[in-house]
């Protein structure tokens, strides 16, 4: 096929003022016409190193940048075993209680057998993060390019700095058999809508969602509780997707009791997706 197709008319020339409207230019999959169609190929593109270097910062070259992320996390964490995402704020530090408590849930769970993924930053992430590589538990942080510095703490053994907040969301969720969130601000509570959204639409089973610190979050339970499913935007039984607690003993006892129940929800899952597919066919 010829860059341009005329072939609506294939008896009669095209007129001047035709051209412009019936011009079709392929690239690949994407169709391209009249003021769209780019004046060179892109092969002529790629082989013309006198052009400007601007290409690299494009939406298609983005796309590998982002295939690289989703390659480097998957290989680095698919022989992790089973994982712990803890979610918590940069900016409580060392001296406040929450950081002890955080400690203590990182030690906690390394001693069940959990390794810790956490952001990587500082607070409550290095808290974790501590408790975890103190106890001899695998250590995970999960960076993130920000406008300001924050960089890897020093407690973490596994570190992967992200540019893309969406691949660094998958890499929490993915290798993780549970969520602990401990008190944060807008990117703790944008991690536990997220994990809230994926076990309420069952993208995930057999996800415990655990809350630490019961001061801390029954404002935004009560919340929940008193608008959302009063007014019917959520049903009464997903508040049951969350447990809050005051115990770091209790969070880890509700992850492992959710770990118990796992091969059930799975083969669950399994069947109902067996009868769908025989239902199809």
């Amino acid at each position: 096929m010829t860059d341009y197709d005329n072939s609506i008319h294939p008896d009669r020339p095209v007129e001047p003022d035709e051209r412009e409207h019936l011009a079709e230019r392929r690239r690949g999959p994407i169709v391209m016409r009249r003021r769209q169609i780019q004046p060179s190929t892109t092969d002529q593109r790629l082989l013309d190193t006198r052009g400007p270097a601007d290409w690299v910062h494009t939406d298609p070259w983005r796309v590998l940048r982002i295939q690289s992320e989703f390659v480097e996390g998957f290989g680095m964490l698919a022989e992790l075993g089973p994982a712990v995402s803890v979610f918590g704020s940069a900016r409580l530090g060392r001296h406040t209680p929450e950081y002890a408590t955080a400690e203590k849930l990182g030690r906690a769970l390394a001693e069940a057998g959990y390794a810790v993924i956490t952001g990587g930053g500082p607070g409550l992430m290095e808290a974790a993060n501590k408790g975890a590589s103190e106890a001899g538990g695998v250590s995970v942080g999960l960076g993130i390019e920000l406008p300001f510095e924050q960089g890897i703490n020093k407690w973490v053994d596994i570190g992967i700095n992200f540019r893309y907040f969406f691949v660094r969301k998958m890499m929490f969720v993915k290798y993780a058999q549970g969520f602990v969130g401990l008190p944060g601000g807008f990117g703790t509570m944008d991690e536990l809508f997220e994990a809230l959204t994926l076990v309420q639409t069952k993208k995930v089973t057999a996800f415990p969602i655990v809350l630490i610190g019961s001061a801390y979050w029954e404002g935004l339970l009560d919340w929940i509780r008193e608008t959302m499913v009063t007014q019917g935007t959520v049903s009464p039984v997903d508040l049951d997707l969350i447990s809050v607690t005051d115990d770091v003993e209790d969070a880890v006892r509700i992850i492992q009791q959710a770990e118990d129940h796992r091969p059930a929800e799975e083969a669950a899952v399994s069947a109902l997706a067996a009868a769908e597919r025989r239902a199809q066919d």
